[in-house]
């Protein structure tokens, strides 16, 4: 019994061949995220950083999962990037500016562990159920007149509106843009308090934020006499870890920026 055991605790070992760290290890997704980790027989955690530690050479990582705040996030990206390191990006905050500082970075960055350039992964969520509902939303939004988003999470996130629902709202403007489609309709002309909420690429997005929530979106589509409407919930961060390690297990095999997990899941 004791032979049979200690060669399958080798055999594991030697599948434990992908080396990560987390970036962020001390909030609760970070924290999440080195449980998944540790878990993974085909991943090493070589080390959990918080996010005022000193990265050095991130225990000699060759794929860090960077979960911060958005004033530290592109330091740290730049700093992997820097030392050949592929990173998978969960912090919001991204906007086009930083994504082009990223991309100009990326291509003058030296080869990564898998000896390609390096890979960058932006995603502004790891869910599946949630990268779902954005491409089902995208889908649908040419066959309906008017188009919202509301997203909901807990009153501790500091950005709004989230990066989902930003993601989620250029989807679908793209789609009715390549589809000829026309603006929402709203006849609002006077909003002093900023009630109808932001507009991002065209569509109207509302933010709540609510104790004893988590992560959750709905996509509202109508049309005269219908609705459809599309929602995804989040009830523990445990919900995006299947994202997560399928990003880390496919980061280096794309070089170079992606914005978007669907990317690497056939969602495109």
């Amino acid at each position: 019994m004791t032979e049979t055991t200690d060669s399958t605790d080798t055999t594991r070992q030697a599948q434990r061949q992908l080396k990560v760290a987390v970036i962020g290890a001390r909030g609760r997704m970070g924290a999440e995220a080195v449980r998944a980790v540790e878990a993974d027989q085909g991943l090493t955690l070589v080390g959990a950083y918080g996010s005022k530690d000193d990265l050095g050479d991130l225990g000699g990582a060759e794929v860090a999962v960077e979960l911060t705040v958005p004033d530290a996030s592109p330091a740290n990206v730049a700093h992997c990037v820097e030392r050949g390191i592929h990173v998978v990006v969960g912090t919001t905050g991204w906007d086009e500016g930083r994504l082009d500082a990223l991309r100009r970075q990326l291509s003058d960055a030296p080869p990564g562990a898998t000896g390609a350039g390096v890979g960058v992964l932006i995603a502004p969520n790891f869910a599946i159920g949630a990268l779902l509902l954005m491409s089902f939303a995208a889908k649908a939004a040419p066959f309906f007149e008017s188009v919202e988003v509301i997203e909901l999470h807990h009153p501790a996130k500091v950005d709004a509106p989230s990066g989902t629902a930003a993601r989620t709202a250029a989807m679908i403007g793209r789609a009715r843009s390549e589809a000829g489609c026309p603006a929402v309709p709203d006849a609002t002309t006077h909003d002093p308090d900023g009630a109808r909420g932001a507009t991002v690429d065209g569509i109207p997005v509302h933010s709540v934020r609510l104790r004893g929530l988590t992560a959750h979106q709905e996509v509202l589509l109508g049309n005269a006499g219908e609705m459809l409407t599309l929602r995804h919930d989040s009830f523990d961060r445990s919900s995006f870890m299947p994202g997560v390690i399928a990003a880390v297990r496919a980061v280096g095999d794309h070089p170079g920026l992606t914005v978007g997990l669907e990317h690497y899941i056939g969602l495109t």
